[in-house]
């Protein structure tokens, strides 16, 4: 499930009162059956918190020390700890990674392990803050098909806030909207998309080059070239549209997208309205 808003809506606060490190000033709270204040051994042991920017692991010592030390924390077995070990690294892969200084692995490798150790213990809630943040893309994806393996196979529940579009179109079916301490948005991706996208993206290829005029007959040019034209038409016109453009252009090829998901969330930031 995403969590989504703008910088200052109060996403990570929001996350530090589900998980108990902060006190609401009004109403309440309640995580896995608990609340979350009391901060009850049980409900500790049930849920973990992965914040992009601030780290759990011994800068000076092997990542392996850290596990250990949330092992005992949790008060893990020996077999129990080294089977989980087992299976965070068939995951992950982890192995070349134990036994080096954390200070001397990339940022990738570390966003790896510091995921990995918040889930030694198994939890049932996973909050993600941020979780991709100053990572290259290829860890990006990593991290992302891990994450949703996880769900996958563990049906662990993962609430994740990101202003990267990808992790939420790669991981969440579930999206809420804040902004302003309001909610503006509950419920399913697409029809987030739908309700707060009054275009879609038509993009012709053409067999030959055009000179250009009337090309805003078919909708709002957003890019053009040569031989290639995309334009914005509003979604109940698109059927009509297409026609035309079938019947009035060269075209090669041609096709119909919904708008990207971060024009999208920009348009509700700037509109600001909650949905009833």
């Amino acid at each position: 499930m995403a969590f989504l808003g703008p910088n200052g809506a109060g996403k990570t606060t929001t996350l530090k009162m589900l998980s108990g490190l902060l006190y609401p000033t009004s109403g309440e709270i309640t995580v896995l059956g608990n609340d979350p204040f009391l901060k009850k051994p049980d409900f500790l042991h049930r849920f973990s918190f992965v914040m992009g920017q601030r780290h759990q692991l011994w800068w000076e010592l092997p990542a392996l020390d850290t596990f250990r030390l949330n092992a005992a924390v949790f008060e893990l077995p020996e077999e129990k700890f080294k089977k989980r070990l087992a299976e965070l690294d068939e995951l992950l892969d982890l192995d070349p990674l134990w036994h080096t200084p954390v200070k001397k692995m990339s940022l990738g490798q570390r966003m790896k392990m510091e995921l990995a150790c918040s889930l030694i213990h198994s939890p049932e809630l996973l909050l993600l803050d941020e979780p991709t943040i100053g990572l290259d893309v290829v860890m990006q994806k990593t991290l992302r098909d891990f994450i949703a393996r996880l769900n996958r196979e563990t049906n662990t529940t993962v609430l994740l806030t990101s202003h990267n579009m990808d992790d939420i179109e790669s991981l969440c079916r579930r999206v809420i909207v804040i902004h302003h301490g309001l909610l503006l948005f509950d419920g399913d991706l697409p029809d987030l998309v739908s309700r707060y996208a009054p275009f879609k993206r038509v993009t012709a290829i053409l067999e030959r080059p055009t000179d250009g005029i009337g090309l805003e007959s078919y909708g709002n040019v957003v890019d053009k070239s040569a031989d290639r034209i995309s334009w914005e038409v509003p979604r109940t016109e698109v059927s009509k549209r297409v026609a035309t453009i079938l019947q009035e252009l060269p075209v090669k090829d041609l096709s119909v997208e919904e708008m990207p998901l971060e024009d999208v969330v920009r348009h509700i930031f700037t509109q600001g309205k909650v949905v009833a």
